[in-house]
């Protein structure tokens, strides 16, 4: 093929911010259909983004008619992730899917399964896997550098920064707040660092106690109490079945001095790591001291892997996705690892409505 012809389903912030801006910088992508429920986006999509026969869509069944169509990306809410996805493998197309992949653990087993009944490639949006610090820390982690890592905390902290627009407060469209909008970020990230994705239980709790202050600070503006019906903050305890743990902590809004997001502490028996501001701290101990390192990633992006220099992990991945389809290789996230994240959120969830922890069966 001459050109990926890719449409896009859900023409919101993600899609603007992340999706649409990526591709727009691959020169073997033309991006030929748009869809949204609210027309007028798809077709201010196609006036900035499209090819010019490009066309606009309310339902994305209709898109998904268009035999020209060789790639989807879904960005709309988590509620509708799974379907569409569904549905567009089915009528064979790739997918890249906007993070999480799904609101449930038995929506993101269908679409693994879809991906693999239908032959086509289908990838969840955790871009940062592809800066270049978590490049850095994958690559030790690969050659052995960490040793057997067995501890972690996964951070994804605000102090007071709850989204205001779109449906982020709506628990019915997405399936909770903090811990399933960031938290899966930070557990993505640190699952994929330690390459385990065999959890045995789970024990975790969830609180809104901010949401109806009328104090809020808010960095994006006042929120609506009344349209709040989602967490404010979320913590799990996570064991893995090789004896591993993980603490998992997420908020929109916390009262703590220190807010850190999408990073993580790994401790291993030969070294460990912590991430913190866009920085790496590696530990060990070498001629009977303590070590510490801070590589420096001032000097622009690195080509970790195949051949692409770049500082924007949002364009790392969308040159992955298309290099991934073009080249027929692995996709830059395995969908069943996105599913061992849905598994865990979801349990997280359900300890914290029960009050018991979680004990997955397999």
């Amino acid at each position: 093929m001459s050109k990926l012809r890719v449409g896009i389903i859900g023409c919101g912030g993600i899609a603007n911010s992340k999706h649409m801006s990526a591709l727009k910088k691959i020169e073997e992508v033309e991006m030929v259909a748009f869809c949204d429920i609210i027309l007028e986006k798809a077709e201010k999509a196609v006036k900035e983004y499209g090819t010019p026969d490009a066309k606009a869509y309310e339902d994305y069944k209709e898109l998904l008619k268009d035999e020209s169509i060789d790639v989807v990306h879904v960005c709309t809410p988590n509620r509708s992730h799974s379907f569409i996805t569904i549905d567009a493998l089915e009528s064979g197309k790739h997918v890249m899917c906007e993070k999480p992949m799904a609101k449930t653990y038995e929506e993101a087993v269908k679409m693994c399964e879809a991906a693999e009944r239908t032959g086509k490639k289908l990838s969840i949006g955790y871009q940062n896997r592809n800066t270049a610090e978590n490049l850095y820390v994958k690559a030790c982690a690969e050659k052995g550098e960490f040793g057997d890592m067995y501890y972690a905390n996964a951070y994804a902290v605000r102090r007071r920064a709850v989204p205001t627009w779109g449906v982020f407060l709506n628990e019915y469209e997405q399936g909770g707040g903090p811990l399933i909008d960031i938290g899966t970020h930070a557990l993505d990230m640190t699952l994929w660092i330690m390459e385990n994705y065999e959890p045995e239980m789970v024990v975790g709790q969830t609180f809104r106690k901010l949401a109806d202050k009328e104090e809020q600070g808010n960095d994006w503006g006042p929120w609506d109490p009344e349209k709040y019906t989602v967490e404010d903050s979320a913590f799990g305890f996570i064991k893995m079945k090789n004896g591993a743990v993980i603490n998992l902590q997420s908020s929109w809004a916390l009262n703590v001095a220190d807010p850190n997001e999408a990073c993580y502490t790994i401790c291993g028996d030969k070294g460990g790591v912590d991430t913190r501001d866009d920085k790496v701290v590696i530990n060990y101990i070498k001629n009977q001291r303590q070590v510490i390192e801070t590589p420096s990633f001032e000097n622009g992006g690195a080509a970790f892997f195949e051949g692409i220099k770049c500082d924007d992990p949002k364009d790392v991945e969308a040159r992955k996705w298309v290099n991934c389809i073009l080249n027929d290789t692995e996709v830059p996230v395995p969908p069943r690892q996105a599913l061992c994240v849905t598994r865990i959120l979801e349990g997280i969830y359900e300890s914290a409505k029960t009050g018991t922890p979680v004990y997955f069966k397999d």
